[in-house]
């Protein structure tokens, strides 16, 4: 008889399975680093990230232009303001009494000029009076030398003559010096383009611009922060009173290690992520610039490499990553956050410093522009009041009313 089959032992089912765990384990291990090394090759080695990056921009210093004591306070921290709202009222006496003493003074030099002008037809018409003065007395001493041929007239007589004519001669001489004189004053100009009228008119328009200067208004539209002007407050110029963020112009400044900028070039493109939204929410940006030195060089007490005691640390160099406007209309940043960015490095065509200016005008603001716009028609106004000579026309008095 043939004996039956002897059924496996449970040792070499164990060995088997181990096997089979083993070797589906190596594969998938294989399998992960295939992988790996594809995503790597093709993605990850592109790819240069920090989490060493802060929300950037624009902290704008509000500060008064004159000194005077404020009054009201129009806009406190975490307010939108725009741009040219008016942000704080200083006392406005000081300056409107220079105001008022300029426009006075401007009156007064346009009467003073056209009584220059007055003065140049009295000069004249003196100047006249005194060559006929002189003509006749000439004609007098011409007659009398004849008649003193004949013992009509005595040698004193003549004297006389000779005398008046000199003195005639003089005064005359001395009119046309006057009238030159005074014509020096008013020559090649006319009585509103007269210098004395025009530094008049420039003091009118300097107390003009210092009274329009009691409102401190909003350089740019932004959010107020670091408010620390109070009502009573006595001011200087240049006075910090309060800071403007504008956050639809913020930007991120990256600190990569030195090792990753190699391939680092202008251009790239760039994802962001911030702490205050999750990693859910990404920022689209690019690669903006690269400052010209680390962090270190430019610190306030900068590492002493030469000393004996130095240990080598990687150094970070800040990098300028410019913000897509819709991503920060749709999730406004705040200056200092933290980000998180990585850097696809795969198109290296860009330069990696720049080579000239980005933009003609970095920043500027016209709410400063138009303080003497209303200057010209005070001007123009006063010296039409001032030049009125009809007595149903007399000028109005000034005030100081605005």
């Amino acid at each position: 008889m043939t004996e039956p089959p002897s059924l496996p032992s449970s040792d070499d089912s164990d060995r088997r399975r181990r096997t089979l765990l083993m070797s589906a384990a190596a594969l998938t291990f294989i399998a992960l680093g295939a992988a790996y090394g594809i995503y790597w090759w093709t993605t990850a080695r592109f790819d240069m990230s920090t989490d060493n990056a802060y929300v950037a921009g624009n902290i704008i210093q509000v500060s008064p232009q004159i000194a005077g004591t404020v009054t009201a306070v129009h806009a406190d921290d975490t307010d939108f303001v725009e741009a040219g709202q008016m942000l704080v009222t200083i006392d406005p006496t000081d300056a409107r009494l220079a105001l008022d003493q300029a426009e006075a003074t401007l009156a007064e030099t346009v009467r003073q000029v056209r009584a220059l002008f007055s003065q140049d037809g009295v000069l004249a018409a003196t100047v006249l009076a005194q060559e006929t003065t002189l003509a006749r007395l000439r004609e007098d001493f011409a007659r009398r030398q004849r008649l003193a041929n004949t013992g009509a007239v005595s040698a004193e007589e003549v004297k006389h003559a000779r005398d008046a004519v000199t003195q005639a001669s003089a005064h005359l001489a001395g009119a046309r010096k006057q009238q030159e004189a005074n014509r020096v004053l008013i020559d090649m100009t006319g009585l509103t383009s007269h210098p004395r009228v025009a530094r008049a008119a420039a003091q009118v328009r300097e107390a003009y611009v210092a009274w329009r200067r009691t409102v401190v208004p909003a350089p740019v539209s932004g959010q107020v922060a670091r408010r620390a002007v109070q009502v009573g407050q006595r001011t200087t110029p240049g006075t910090p009173l309060m800071a403007i963020i504008p956050l639809d112009e913020v930007w991120v400044d990256a600190n990569f290690k030195e090792g990753q900028l190699g391939a680092m070039r202008l251009g790239q493109p760039v994802l962001l992520t911030a702490d205050i939204y999750g990693d859910d929410i990404v920022y689209r940006g690019t690669v903006a610039g690269l400052a010209a030195g680390t962090g270190a060089a430019f610190s306030l007490l900068p590492a002493q490499n030469a000393t004996g005691n130095w240990i080598k640390v990687v150094q970070r160099v800040p990098v300028r990553i410019a913000l897509d406007p819709r991503d920060l209309a749709q999730r406004p940043l705040r200056v200092g956050l933290s980000m998180e960015a990585h850097v696809s490095i795969r198109d290296q065509s860009g330069p990696q410093m720049a080579t000239g200016r980005q933009k003609d005008i970095v920043a500027r603001t016209d709410v400063f522009a138009d303080l003497d716009h209303d200057a010209e028609a005070l001007i123009k106004d006063l010296i039409a009041r001032n030049m009125r000579t009809e007595p149903d026309l007399a000028p109005a008095p000034i005030t100081a009313d605005r």
